[in-house]
């Protein structure tokens, strides 16, 4: 049976006003990275980057905000466009990433056609606080928690390549292996000039052990290769797919350009992998 390829799609809806420390992230007002900074994209903009992503083959799409956690005002607004998103394209996995989450909100986001919530971990509780100050690990774990008891669909996975051990790594697979979600994207650390983390760019190679870790540990997950798929192997991906990646961010990532929608599928078919047609 051939292996199908998910493709998934980021639609930055907020941009660039994240008043956290993160040191891997351009969206950081701490950090002064030049991106595009705006408020929210109107109910109408984020439907038309919903029916572009769907005619790019897409079978997920993830409506994202800058900023630590979902705040109240802009609940009633993200299911008022949830709606209007489902109801474009009602085959998407629609998902939600708006930062740390309450019970009551990801209830309220459930109830309006949110299927999953994507909150990274990224990286182990031991190294986290080497890359954030401003908030703690744990409020992150909390919010998967959280997640799971809704009965929505978590996404949950991290960033490699930031500094951290081999040790991290396990810890953070480990973490994640405990809330068992639905998918794991894996990132890779991109490098921008406002961001202090200064680290050697991570090899194929040591992208290659962590997917095939992961794979092993986590046997039942989607694994997406996700930011830095493209600056981390170029043009020769397949590795990644051999290794066990089964989905992708496709387009544009948050503040960094992707490669071309149909650059992405024509060398996916060329490894002899279809495209998903449906979330699995």
């Amino acid at each position: 049976m051939q292996k199908e390829i998910m493709l998934c799609a980021i639609d930055n809806i907020l941009s660039g006003s994240c008043r956290e420390d993160c040191k891997f992230c351009t969206q950081s007002i701490h950090h002064g990275a030049d991106i595009e900074r705006y408020r929210l994209k109107s109910t109408e903009e984020i439907v038309k980057d919903a029916k572009i992503a769907r005619a790019n083959k897409a079978v997920g799409f993830c409506m994202v905000t800058a900023g630590k956690a979902l705040e109240d005002k802009h609940v009633e607004f993200l299911c008022k466009t949830a709606k209007a998103v489902k109801k474009a394209v009602p085959e998407f996995n629609l998902i939600a990433c708006n930062g740390t989450a309450t019970k009551e909100q990801l209830k309220a986001l459930q109830a309006s056609g949110v299927d999953s919530y994507n909150h990274n971990l990224e990286t182990s509780e031991n190294y986290y606080p080497q890359i954030c100050t401003t908030h703690g690990w744990s409020e992150r774990y909390k919010t998967c928690e959280n997640v799971k008891s809704t009965g929505l669909n978590l996404c949950s996975g991290g960033i490699f390549g930031m500094g951290e051990s081999e040790q991290d790594r396990e810890e953070l697979i480990a973490a994640i292996q405990t809330l068992q979600p639905k998918s794991v994207p894996l990132n890779f650390f991109m490098k921008n000039p406002a961001l202090p983390l200064e680290v050697e760019p991570i090899t194929p190679a040591q992208a290659l052990k962590i997917v095939r870790y992961a794979r092993a540990q986590l046997p039942g997950q989607k694994l997406m290769a996700a930011g830095g798929r493209e600056s981390t192997f170029g043009t020769d991906q397949k590795p990644l797919f051999e290794a066990g990646i089964d989905a992708i961010v496709i387009g544009d990532y948050l503040t960094a350009k992707g490669e071309s929608c149909d650059k992405d599928i024509a060398m996916i078919q060329s490894y002899g992998y279809g495209i998903a047609k449906r979330c699995r």
